[in-house]
């Protein structure tokens, strides 16, 4: 019975047809197959790669400091926090600024009595007294011309001697100027103070009131409050502290106005210009893809970033800085973040 049957299975030669076409276009498949993938493989491995371009996200910093010197009174905001513009930072304590503000309120105070003076000129009592002088200079000139015109008849008669006529009229002159100069004593009296002293008398009171601005001025810069909207950066000084003129206090951060620098060499800039839309990804924020325009491009220094292509001919390659913004606000961007550009070759 098993004779018979393997006697009745055909052999591999005497397969039929069809089999034998099907397994040929089987392995033409396979071939094809091959040579295609080897053919993708040599494509990949030969084509031409994407420079991968690194940026990183940069923000605009300023740094709080005061004009004046002075004790760190309070600090009224912690590191980390967003502030508004405007809004108070921290505090000085300055002995030194009030002692000034004392100083120059007593200037002003000064210069305004002489202004005041100046232009009232003079007192009720004194123009009365002025005039009391000047009358009683006129009535002694009268009574001495009288007695010099008497002296004169009775020289003329000889009955007088010259000397007292001379006499006579040396008194009646010198009484004549004396009311003069009593005469003009009143009218300055009456007329005030001359249009110089005035001038002077109110430019006093005007340098009076710039010192009195300027040790204001001086008082406000003990109350740094926040030049514009940001988040705060590491504090620098601790209350209790004396920190001098100028001393960087606070960083503050213009998170919200955010930019990506990069730094191509000028054989990569292939026409970049001012307005070119970039796309980046941002591994710190999942690869999210981000558009980018170009704001800023300009040679980076000399210092750094010349290089020889060859060593024997060819030329340098210069550095050049690119800043570029998003051009829609991007959810958790932040100052330091790396972004990834594919740069054609």
């Amino acid at each position: 019975m098993s004779e018979t049957t393997a006697a009745a299975e055909p052999e591999p030669d005497d397969a039929p047809a069809p089999d034998r076409e099907k397994r040929g276009r089987l392995i033409i498949l396979t071939v094809a197959a091959i040579v295609l993938l080897l053919g993708i493989g040599l494509w990949l491995a030969y084509r031409a790669v994407p420079d991968q371009v690194q940026g990183m996200v940069d923000a605009r910093e300023v740094r709080i400091t005061s004009k004046v010197t002075g004790r760190i009174a309070a600090i009224h905001v912690d590191e980390g926090q967003a502030v508004r513009a405007g809004q108070l930072l921290y505090t000085l304590a300055s002995p030194e600024v009030v002692a000034k503000s004392e100083q120059a309120g007593g200037a002003l105070a000064s210069a305004q009595a002489v202004e005041s003076k100046a232009n009232n000129g003079a007192r009720p009592e004194d123009v009365r007294a002025a005039e009391a002088q000047w009358r009683r200079a006129d009535a002694a000139a009268a009574l001495a011309q009288t007695t010099f015109e008497r002296s004169q008849r009775l020289y003329d008669e000889g009955v007088l001697a010259g000397q007292k006529r001379d006499e006579a009229r040396t008194n009646a002159v010198a009484s004549r100027e004396a009311a003069r100069a009593a005469r003009a004593q009143y009218d300055q009296a009456l007329a005030g103070a001359r249009g110089e002293d005035k001038a002077a008398a109110t430019g006093q009171v005007r340098q009076a009131h710039g010192a009195v601005a300027e040790v204001e001025a001086a008082a406000a810069e003990t109350r740094v409050t926040a030049p514009m909207a940001g988040e705060v950066g590491r504090r620098l000084a601790q209350p209790g502290e004396l920190v001098p003129q100028g001393f960087p206090v606070f960083m503050l951060t213009d998170v919200t106005h955010p930019w990506v620098t990069l730094n191509l060499r000028e054989d990569q800039l292939r026409g970049l210009a001012r307005g070119t839309e970039l796309v980046g990804a941002i591994p710190a924020l999942g690869n999210e893809r981000v558009r980018f325009r170009v704001a800023y491009l300009a040679p980076a220094g000399d210092f750094a970033t010349w290089r020889a292509t060859r060593q024997s001919s060819g030329f340098d390659i210069k550095s050049f800085e690119v800043r570029a913004t998003p051009v829609a606000p991007v959810r958790g961007l932040r100052p330091g973040m790396t972004v990834l550009f594919d740069w054609p070759q």
